[in-house]
C-alpha cells in the first residue's frame, strides 16, 4: 500500500458536520458566541473545530495513491457526535480507513462482504455508528463515518485510496469537488506526479475562486518526470467576503497532465512486474461506418428529446466526410433515415439535420427491433462491399427506458443482439436518466466490446452525449493485439481491443515467469487506416532499474498493485456476463485477489470498529458499482386532511407543506401531463350542514377524478364508490370490495375500506386512502386522501398544485428563530425566486396505513401556498371533474 504520504486531489467532498446542536439546526451563530464561556478559535461550530484538513497524492506512471486526512478537537463541555463524509471516483478502491482518538489508532479490516456485513448488522441493531459508501452523482461515491468524540478530545480520520488514471481526450483528468463548508485552519491539496516518459504539460484550475485569488494560494511546476501541485488557501482566502466567517472553498478544482510520447509504447518493469502503455499519435483516423440508434418514446418527451437533437446536430457537424451514417429511431415501431448507409457528403448532411429537427417523441419503446435493424444495416454494408474498405463500424444506442414493446425481455434481446453482431463491431448504450435498467444496458455493450454510458438528466446532458461521441469519433486503429514472449508472462491483462481510439491509452499489466531475464519485448498489431502496422518496444531490463531509482517519489509495488488494480476491474466486468461455474470461479479470483492486496471491492468491505464504554462503535467501506446504481426512491407528494399539500424535496432531505383554502363543492386541478394525458381533479367537501362553529370548520376532498385521455379511460372516486368508465363501459365498485382491476398499461386495485391503488405502465402509480369516521359524528364526515407515490414516467409538461413540483427545484432555509407559536420555529426561504417566512411543522402521512401516525416534518409555507406554487391558488380552479 502507499506511504503516509500519498493522497488526493480526486473527486471529493469533505463535509465535518455536527449531527446535534443549535448551529447544526440553523439557530445564529451570534447568539451561541455571546453565551460562550470562553473564546473559541475562528471556525469553531458548534464546540467543535476542523484544524486541519490534508488531502494530498502520490501518482507513479499513471496509478494513484491518494489519502484525505482530517483533524478535529471537541471544544465543548460534553461529547458531540461528529461524522466525516468523502467522496471518492467510483473507479477508485478504498485500501484503508483509520479512526484516531486520543492518540489511539483503529484500523479498518478488509473482509469478504458477507462476513462484514453480519458484523454491520449487528453493530446497527444494537444501536452502534455505522458508516458505509453509497453512489453520489456522476463521478463520485460518498464514504461516510460517524463517531462520539468525548469533551476536550480530539479525532483524526484518514482515509487511503487507489485508482488507475484514465486518459481521456488526450490528457489524465483529477477532478476534486471541494466543498469543506466551514473555514479551515490548515487547508491543503498537495499532488506529487512521477512519469517516467516525463511529463508534457500540467494545469490546475478551481471554480469557485477568483483567478488572481488562486494564483496567490495555488502554486504548479513541472520538469522532466517530476510534477508537484498545491492549493494552500489561508483563512482570509477561504472567508467569502473579507468580513465573512463562510467559506467560498465551493466548487470543483481540477489538474490536468499528460506525458511525453516521443515513442507511442513504454513499458515499465518493477519486482517482477510489468505495465505496458500504449497510445500512438498522428496515424490517420479510419474511416467508420455509425448507425444512431435513438429513443423516441413518450417518456422521452419535453426537454430530452430537445437535448437529444441539440447532441445529434453538434455530432453531425464533426462526422468526417468519409464517414457512412444513418438514423434510427424507435418508439412501439421503428422507422429509419434513410434504407442504407450513406456517406457524409454536404449534401447529405444537411438532409440528415433537416431528418434530425424534425424528430418527434411518441409511442412505447421496441429496443430489439430497433437494435437489430441497425446491426442488420452495418452487416449489409460490410458483407455486400457497399462502403468503401479498411473501415470499422460502431453502433451507438440511447434510450430512457426499458423495453415495453416487442421483445421486451432482456436476457432474450441479448441473446438476439450477440448473434447478430457475432463481434464484429461494438455497440455502446446510452443510459439517459435514472429509470432504466442500467444493468441490462451495460451487460449487453460490454459483451458486444463496448461500453455503456449513464447520461444524467441535467442541463448539460446534450454536452454529455457530444462527449462521448467526441471519444468514439476517432479510432486510429483497430483489432489491436498486444504480444509478449511466450511462456514468459504470467496473469496477463486483457490484451487485445477492437479499437484504439484518438486521445485514449491501452494498459495491459503482467507478471513475469522469469525475473532473472535480461531483456523484455513487447509487440503491439494493429490495422490503420491504410495499412497493417506493428510497433515494438524493448526493454533492458538493468537500464529500466536506474531509471526507477528515485524511490522518494514512488512506492516501490506500485506496479503489482497496478496489476492486482486492473486484473480485480477485469474480472468484475467478465463476471456481469458469465453464469454458474463460470461466474463462481471469476468471483473467486477477484475477492482473492480484493483480500490480499486489501482493497474494497463490490466483493469485500472494510471494516473499523473501536471500543467504546464497554461497547463497540462499527463503521463499515462498501463498493458499489454504476452497474447497480440505484437512483433514490422515487419523492413522494399528496394531499389529505384539511386539505394539507406535501411536498417532498430528496435532494434536501426535506419537504415543503401548504394549505389551500376554499369553498365546499370547489374543484381543483392536482395533475395534468398534456403529454401522458393524465389528469387528476379533486373536489372539496366541507363538515356537516349546521355544525355548531363555522369559523373553524374544516374542509377536505371527497371526490376524485382521474382521466387518461389516451386510453379514454377515467375513475371517479367517492366516500362511498368507485366508479370506472372505459369509452362508455361503466363499472362501479364498492367500499366494501376487495378487487383487482387490469387491461392494457393500467391496474387497478381496491383494497376493503382502506385504499385504492392505480398505477398507469411501470412508472406513474397514485393512492387514494379513505377516511372514514363516525356516522354519528356530529361535525366531521369521510373524506379522501391523494398520494402520488410514483411519477418518473410523467413529462416535464406536467402542471398542477402537486404536479408543478414533479420537476427539480431548489430552496434555500436560512434565519431560523423562535415563532409566534413557541413550539414551532420560523425561517426564511428563498425559493422560486420569492423570499418567504415559513414555519417548522408536521403533517400525518397514511400511504401505508390509514391507522398510521407516522408524521412529516415541513416547511409549512402561508397564505395559500403564495410565492411557492406557480401564479396564485385560484388558477388551479376548474369547472368539473373529468
Amino acid at each position: 500500500m502507499c506511504s503516509a504520504m500519498a493522497s488526493a486531489w480526486w473527486p471529493w467532498v469533505l463535509v465535518l458536520a455536527l449531527l446535534s446542536g443549535l448551529a447544526a439546526s440553523g439557530f445564529p451563530r451570534s447568539l451561541l458566541r455571546l453565551r460562550g464561556k470562553r473564546s473559541l478559535p475562528e471556525g469553531v461550530v458548534d464546540g467543535i473545530e476542523i484544524y486541519s484538513t490534508k488531502i494530498s497524492c502520490k501518482v507513479t506512471s499513471r496509478f494513484a495513491c491518494n489519502v484525505v486526512t482530517t483533524r478535529a478537537v471537541n471544544h465543548a463541555d460534553k461529547a458531540k457526535e461528529v461524522s466525516f463524509d468523502v467522496e471518492l471516483p467510483k473507479t477508485a478502491f478504498i485500501t484503508n480507513f483509520t479512526l484516531t482518538i486520543d492518540g489511539v489508532t483503529y484500523p479498518g479490516n478488509v473482509k469478504e462482504k458477507e462476513a462484514a456485513k453480519k458484523q454491520y448488522e449487528k453493530a446497527v441493531s444494537q444501536g452502534k455508528t455505522a458508516g458505509l459508501v453509497k453512489a453520489s452523482g456522476r463521478k463520485l461515491e460518498k464514504f461516510t463515518v460517524s463517531v462520539n468524540v468525548a469533551a476536550g478530545s480530539k479525532v483524526t480520520f484518514e482515509l487511503t485510496y487507489e485508482e488507475l488514471l484514465k486518459r481521456h481526450k488526450g490528457k489524465y483528468e483529477m477532478y476534486l469537488k471541494v466543498q469543506p463548508k466551514q473555514l479551515v485552519k490548515h487547508f491543503e491539496i498537495e499532488a506529487h506526479i512521477f512519469e517516467p516518459q516525463g511529463i508534457s504539460m500540467l494545469d490546475a484550475e478551481a471554480t469557485f475562486i477568483t483567478n488572481d485569488l488562486l494564483s496567490s494560494a495555488l502554486t504548479k511546476s513541472f520538469s522532466g518526470k517530476k510534477g508537484h501541485v498545491s492549493f494552500k488557501p489561508s483563512l482570509d482566502q477561504q472567508r467569502s467576503c473579507p468580513s465573512c466567517t463562510d467559506s467560498l472553498l465551493n466548487g470543483d478544482f481540477t489538474i490536468t497532465y499528460d506525458v511525453n510520447r516521443e515513442s507511442p509504447a513504454n513499458v515499465q518493469v518493477v519486482n517482477g512486474y510489468f505495465v505496458h502503455f500504449f497510445a500512438p499519435q498522428g496515424l490517420p483516423v479510419v474511416p467508420k461506418n455509425v448507425v444512431f440508434v435513438i429513443d423516441v418514446s413518450g417518456s422521452m418527451s419535453g426537454r430530452k428529446i430537445e437535448q437529444t437533437r441539440d447532441a445529434l446536430l453538434k455530432i453531425l457537424e464533426d462526422i468526417k466526410e468519409e464517414d457512412f451514417l444513418n438514423f434510427i429511431l424507435f418508439s412501439g415501431g421503428v422507422t429509419t433515415w434513410k434504407d442504407h448507409l450513406v456517406q457524409a457528403t454536404p449534401e447529405n448532411l444537411e438532409e440528415a439535420r433537416i431528418f434530425v429537427r424534425n424528430i418527434r417523441d411518441q409511442g412505447m419503446t421496441n429496443i430489439n427491433d430497433a437494435l437489430l435493424r441497425g446491426i442488420s444495416m452495418l452487416n449489409k454494408a460490410r458483407e455486400e462491399h457497399l462502403t468503401p474498405e479498411r473501415r470499422t463500424s460502431v453502433i451507438i444506442m440511447l434510450t430512457d427506458g426499458d423495453a415495453n414493446t416487442g421483445e421486451s425481455r432482456p436476457e432474450k434481446i441479448q441473446e438476439n443482439v450477440r448473434n447478430a453482431i457475432q463481434g464484429k463491431f461494438p455497440l455502446y448504450n446510452l443510459g439517459f436518466g435514472n429509470n432504466l435498467n442500467y444493468n441490462f444496458l451495460e451487460s449487453m455493450a460490454l459483451e458486444n466490446h463496448g461500453f455503456a454510458r449513464r447520461i444524467y438528466e441535467d442541463s448539460d446532458a446534450n454536452l454529455q452525449l457530444q462527449g462521448f461521441y467526441e471519444e468514439v469519433a476517432n479510432p486510429l486503429l483497430t483489432d489491436v493485439e498486444m504480444e509478449y514472449p511466450k511462456n514468459a508472462i504470467l496473469d496477463l491483462t486483457q490484451n487485445s481491443y477492437q479499437h484504439f481510439y484518438d486521445g485514449s491509452e491501452i494498459v495491459v499489466a503482467g507478471r513475469l515467469g522469469d525475473e532473472d531475464t535480461n531483456s523484455f519485448k513487447a509487440d503491439v498489431k494493429g490495422r490503420g487506416a491504410l495499412n497493417d502496422l506493428t510497433f515494438t518496444e524493448e526493454v533492458n531490463m538493468k537500464e529500466m532499474e536506474e531509471a526507477l531509482k528515485e524511490r522518494d517519489y514512488i512506492f516501490g509495488n506500485y506496479i503489482e498493485r497496478l496489476w492486482a488494480y486492473l486484473t480485480i476491474e477485469q474480472l468484475l466486468e467478465k463476471r456481469k456476463n458469465a453464469h454458474g461455474e463460470e461466474k463462481e470461479n471469476l468471483t473467486a479470483q477477484a475477492l482473492d485477489l480484493s483480500l490480499k492486496y486489501h482493497f474494497v471491492t463490490p466483493l469485500t468491505s472494510m471494516v473499523v470498529t473501536k471500543p467504546e464504554d464497554n461497547e463497540d462503535q462499527t463503521a463499515i467501506a462498501d463498493k458499489p458499482g454504476e452497474a447497480s446504481y440505484q437512483p433514490p426512491q422515487n419523492p413522494y407528494y399528496y394531499v389529505d386532511g384539511d386539505p394539507h399539500f406535501i411536498i417532498q424535496v430528496p435532494e434536501k432531505d426535506d419537504a415543503i407543506c401548504f394549505n389551500i383554502d376554499e369553498d365546499p363543492s370547489t374543484v381543483l386541478r392536482l395533475i395534468h401531463d398534456p403529454v401522458t394525458g393524465l389528469t387528476v381533479n379533486g373536489q372539496i367537501i366541507g363538515d356537516k350542514e349546521g355544525s355548531p362553529d363555522s369559523k373553524t370548520r374544516k374542509t377536505y376532498f371527497g371526490k376524485l377524478g382521474i382521466t387518461n385521455s389516451q386510453m379514454d379511460f377515467r375513475i371517479e372516486v367517492t366516500t362511498e364508490k368507485i366508479t370506472l368508465w372505459n369509452g362508455i363501459a361503466q363499472s362501479i365498485f364498492s367500499w366494501l370490495d376487495t378487487v383487482t382491476i387490469t387491461q392494457d398499461g393500467m391496474s387497478l386495485t381496491i383494497n376493503r375500506k382502506k385504499n385504492m391503488v392505480v398505477s398507469f405502465g411501470d412508472g406513474v402509480t397514485f393512492v387514494v386512502v379513505l377516511h372514514q369516521v363516525w356516522r354519528k359524528h356530529p361535525v366531521h364526515q369521510d373524506f379522501l386522501g391523494f398520494y402520488v407515490v410514483d411519477s418518473h414516467r410523467m413529462s416535464t409538461q406536467t402542471h398542477g398544485l402537486l404536479g408543478q413540483f414533479f420537476h427539480p427545484f431548489d430552496f434555500e432555509v436560512s434565519d431560523i428563530r423562535p415563532g409566534s407559536d413557541p413550539t414551532k420555529s420560523d425561517a426564511t426561504m428563498v425559493v422560486k425566486n420569492h423570499q418567504l417566512t415559513v414555519t417548522r411543522g408536521s403533517q400525518k402521512d397514511y400511504r401505508k396505513d390509514v391507522s398510521s401516525d407516522m408524521k412529516v416534518i415541513c416547511w409549512f409555507v402561508h397564505n395559500n401556498g403564495e410565492g411557492l406554487i406557480d401564479g396564485v391558488h385560484t388558477d388551479y380552479i376548474v369547472p368539473n371533474l373529468s
